[in-house]
């Protein structure tokens, strides 16, 4: 027999990642009564490049979360390698910061529970119900319910907005391994290590630590051994300590028709996503949990169904871009030979990828870089 809760609320979000906590955060910020369930027990790691860029800290700080003094370590702009060749620029505006997947979420929970967020946490959820859903063998009655349960949504199941094609895997799916080095960045910037078939990500997370991540097509492939390809990035972190075990990941690229049915929606990986490489996840995450609760609070659905398409497209782009780069290395080595003859069309497409500039400049970018590779 399930047990029932009295009192219903306005949203019962499912998942309590940072997707999660940022959704009940802007919905109680609108005013509105949010639980949130998670079977988990705080704080949660998951594998990740662990760099906010300028656009996700602007995100959070919309929703009224700044990070206290020496929760972060700031970076100031993206830096390519790739066979000798370098490439770097700063962001157009704003600070990025490396943060400890933890720590992050050790900020955010704080925040939510200071807003008056609900949390129910070994709370299990074990299906929907017509008022709401079921958590812990209890009905907790809802007017809307929220899945930010990951990738591998039973939310999304449940409320049937799965594809077809996502019952089977993706075949775009690849593999994320990250660990963390005790050593002192030493660059101001995140670097991207392009490899014959993986891309390295260094991201300073301390004074004195920094996250090294791993993408690609093997799930066979570690750290251990793709680091050898890299022998420049190697040195460095040949004496350091290790600070974490290695902890791996998917990622992939995946877009639905559809985000929300009745009083069920997605958001975060739930309701698709891009592939890591574009570092660019957690941003997307926090600006759709921002329009969710403003429709939520709206009873708006289709409003957001139609921002989320929205939000996604830039990201899936520069994610289908630098995919396509890391397949060809020819056409990546002749890129980088313009990114770095050229240091201002590399700030052109940095630009783009944190969504600063007009069209116009992204276009005229595009069509000069276009012309260099021709030149070269």
């Amino acid at each position: 027999m399930v047990n029932v809760v009295s009192n219903p609320v306005d949203v019962l979000v499912i998942g309590g990642g940072p997707g999660g906590l940022a959704t009940a955060i802007a919905a109680r910020r609108r005013g509105l009564r949010v639980v949130l369930a998670d079977g988990a027990v705080p704080p949660i790691d998951k594998p990740c490049g662990e760099g906010l860029m300028p656009d996700g800290v602007e995100a959070l700080r919309q929703l009224g979360i700044t990070f206290p003094a020496g929760e972060a370590y700031p970076f100031r702009g993206i830096r390519f390698v790739s066979d000798g060749t370098k490439a770097e620029a700063a962001f157009p505006r704003g600070t990025a910061y490396g943060i400890r997947r933890t720590d992050l979420h050790r900020v955010m929970l704080d925040h939510a529970a200071a807003c008056g967020v609900q949390m129910l946490w070994k709370a299990a959820v074990t299906g929907l119900h017509p008022e709401g859903a079921l958590v812990a063998a209890e009905l907790v009655r809802a007017r809307w319910v929220v899945g930010a349960d990951g990738a591998s949504s039973r939310v999304r199941k449940w409320a049937k907005l799965n594809r077809r094609e996502l019952d089977a895997p993706p075949k775009n799916l690849r593999f994320a391994f990250r660990r963390h080095y005790r050593v002192a960045p030493w660059t101001g910037f995140m670097e991207l290590h392009w490899g014959r078939d993986c891309q390295v990500y260094v991201t300073p997370v301390g004074r004195e630590e920094v996250c090294v991540a791993l993408i690609s097509s093997s799930p066979k492939l570690r750290l251990g051994d793709a680091l050898g390809e890299f022998p420049e990035l190697c040195a460095r972190l040949e004496n350091a300590e290790l600070a974490s075990s290695e902890r791996g990941a998917t990622t992939v690229t995946r877009r639905l028709p559809r985000v929300y049915r009745g009083r069920t929606v997605l958001v975060g990986d739930a309701s698709g996503g891009v592939d890591a490489i574009t570092g660019e996840g957690l941003c997307l995450t926090f600006r759709q949990a921002a329009l969710l609760g403003d429709c939520l609070a709206n009873g708006d659905l289709a409003r957001y169904q139609k921002g989320h398409r929205a939000l996604i497209r830039r990201p899936a782009l520069m994610a289908r871009m630098m995919l396509f780069l890391a397949r060809h290395s020819r056409l990546r080595q002749r890129t980088m030979e313009v990114f770095q003859s050229n240091p201002r069309s590399f700030a052109g497409m940095l630009a783009m990828h944190v969504g600063e500039g007009s069209a116009r400049h992204h276009i005229s970018n595009g069509i000069a870089v276009g012309w260099d590779l021709l030149k070269a």
